[in-house]
C-alpha cells in the first residue's frame, strides 16, 4: 500500500487530516515517514492474535491507526493517551475505539479489568517506568498479557548516555527491559527483535550502508529528498521486517537480540 493513502476504518466517510508530524510519534499517510510507521505497523499486525476476542487497552496509542487495527479482532479496546489534541483526533478517525485522556502513571481503569494491555513504542518516553509497568500489572487480569515494543537502546541511540531522540526520557536495551518488567512481578514470555528483512537488506546496500543513515542525513537540511530514495522509502512495507524470537532455534532466529531495531516483550501477569 502506498504511504500518501492512510488506511480508514468508516468505509467511504471522507478521512480526517493528518496530525502533524512533530517526532513525536509516527503518523501513517506521510511518504517521507513510511520506513517508521511500516517498522512501528508490523509489530501490531505480528501480534494481532494475542488480541483476538479479548479486551484490550491500548496505553500511548498516540494516532490511533493500531488500535483500530485491534478492533478488527477484539472484543473491545480502550485508547489511552495523555495528549488532547490525540484524544480528539482517535475520536473523530477511529470510532471503533472506546478514547479515553489520562495519565499513563495513573490508569483510570479498574484492578484486573483487561485481557491484554499493549504498550508500543511509548515506554521510552515516560519518566517513571516502573510505576507505569506496575499500573499495568494492576490492571490486568490473572493470565493477561502485556505486549510492549521500544527502540533497541543498543542500536538506536549506540555509544550515547543521553538518547538521540529529544522526546526521549531513557532507553532499554534487552536485560533492561525484562529486569523492568520482572521487576513489576510479570513473567516473560517471549523477547523479540524487529530486523530488516533481505530487501531491506538491500535497500541498506543501495543507500550507502543504512537507510536509516540516509533518512536522517537528509532531515538534517532543507534540500528536497533524492528521488531514488524517497521511491525506496514509500515501498517498504511490512513484510520488509523480520521479528525474531531470541534464542529461536531456526538459522533466521539466531539473531542476536542485542543486533535488533526495537525489541518487543511479551510479559504475563500470574
Amino acid at each position: 500500500m502506498s504511504a500518501s493513502v492512510a488506511n480508514d476504518s468508516r468505509g467511504d466517510q471522507p478521512a480526517e487530516a493528518p496530525m502533524a508530524l512533530t517526532g513525536e510519534r509516527t503518523v501513517p499517510g506521510i511518504p517521507e515517514e513510511n520506513y517508521w510507521f511500516r517498522r512501528h505497523e508490523v509489530v501490531y499486525r505480528r501480534l494481532l492474535d494475542h488480541c483476538r476476542g479479548r479486551v484490550v487497552l491500548e496505553a500511548g496509542c498516540g494516532e490511533g491507526y493500531g488500535a483500530d487495527l485491534i478492533a478488527d479482532v477484539a472484543q473491545a479496546v480502550i485508547g489511552l493517551d495523555y495528549d488532547e489534541s490525540a484524544v480528539a483526533h482517535v475520536r473523530a478517525r477511529y470510532p471503533r475505539v472506546d478514547m479515553r485522556h489520562g495519565n499513563l502513571a495513573q490508569l483510570p481503569l479498574d484492578d484486573a479489568s483487561v485481557d491484554v494491555v499493549v504498550n508500543f513504542q511509548v515506554i521510552e518516553h515516560l519518566w517513571d517506568q516502573g510505576q507505569f509497568v506496575a499500573e499495568c500489572r494492576r490492571v490486568l487480569r490473572p493470565g493477561g498479557l502485556l505486549l510492549m515494543s521500544t527502540p533497541n537502546r543498543i542500536t538506536f541511540s549506540p555509544g550515547r548516555d543521553t538518547p538521540v531522540n529529544p522526546f526521549h526520557t531513557r532507553e532499554l536495551n534487552a536485560a533492561e527491559l525484562t529486569e523492568l518488567l520482572e521487576s513489576a512481578g510479570l513473567q516473560m514470555q517471549s523477547m523479540l527483535g524487529v530486523f530488516h528483512g533481505e530487501r531491506l537488506a538491500q535497500l541498506d546496500a543501495r543507500h550507502g550502508g543504512s537507510i536509516i543513515d540516509a533518512q536522517i542525513a537528509r532531515a538534517l537540511t532543507d534540500a528536497p529528498w533524492p528521488a531514488d530514495l524517497l521511491a525506496d522509502i514509500v515501498s517498504v512495507d511490512v513484510d520488509d521486517f523480520d521479528l525474531v524470537e531470541s534464542g529461536g532455534q531456526d538459522r533466521r532466529d539466531s539473531r542476536d537480540i542485542d543486533d535488533s531495531l526495537d525489541l518487543v516483550a511479551i510479559a504475563v501477569r500470574p
